[in-house]
């Protein structure tokens, strides 16, 4: 496993799309194509915040290998730390390029940020036919939107190539190679709201708590009350008996 970074390209991204454009008539790969996708997903990637982004690699091909996947990273929005988790059998480069404007993070100005990732099969690995990878990147800030959009090129050794560039248009059918979508969502702000669910819950459970302690506590009142009452009317039985009989004895006498 080896990790090189490249040099700063101004237009990377030109690059890759004029090229993934040059080969979309190469999009039908091997003797027959699945319908799974490249995909990217995140459990905790959340606007403002820092997460971990998978993309998904099914091999489509049921005669050559993937052996290289080259992800755009939006760079209007730029994730401006961004880190490859390392792969096995793989090499991973990044790509920087100049930020017009500069980004601010957190009061500090930032003039590069990570515009493509490139990952590389070993000689003879790859991901084989029916069979899929996943790379990891880690890294934010994510901006304040709804989803992010990492065109990506899949690249197999047999020379060809599927572009999964195309946009995913709602309420029109799926495109033969959409582009990976990543959905964020405030799970951080919704994580704080489970929080104070939790802590709301918790506390209705001590109110409950108290209002079951003191009922128990009324109870308990009550019953000594009866209790107290009871033996009070006993000893009233009992003065009254024993009036009775000094009475019956007086008037014997």
């Amino acid at each position: 496993m080896s990790l090189r970074m490249s040099h700063p390209v101004r237009r990377p991204a030109v690059v890759l799309l004029s090229g993934a454009v040059a080969l979309t008539g190469l999009l039908a790969v091997g003797g027959g194509v699945a319908s799974a996708h490249v995909t990217v997903s995140s459990g905790d990637a959340a606007p403002g915040g820092y997460g971990k982004l998978t993309f998904r690699v099914p091999n489509e091909s049921d005669v050559a290998s993937t052996v290289a996947l080259r992800i755009q990273v939006p760079t209007d929005t730029p994730l401006t730390s961004l880190r490859a988790q390392p792969v096995p059998g793989w090499t991973v480069s990044l790509t920087q390029t100049q930020l017009d404007p500069p980004a601010e993070v957190h009061g500090e100005t930032v003039d590069q940020a990570v515009s493509v990732v490139e990952y590389r099969a070993e000689d003879g690995g790859g991901i084989a036919p029916g069979q899929f990878q996943e790379f990891a990147l880690s890294g934010g800030p994510f901006p304040d939107t709804e989803s992010l959009t990492f065109n990506a090129v899949q690249s197999y050794s047999d020379g060809t190539e599927a572009a999964w560039i195309e946009p995913t248009v709602d309420g029109q059918p799926e495109p033969a190679h959409p582009a990976p979508v990543l959905t964020l969502s405030a799970e951080g702000a919704a994580a704080d709201a489970h929080g104070s669910t939790d802590t709301a819950t918790s506390d209705t459970a001590t109110d409950t708590a108290a209002a079951d302690s003191a009922d128990e506590g009324a109870d308990g009142t009550a019953v000594t009350a009866l209790v107290l009452a009871v033996l009070g009317l006993l000893a009233g039985l009992g003065g009254l008996f024993l009036g009775l009989t000094a009475r019956r004895r007086t008037v014997s006498s």
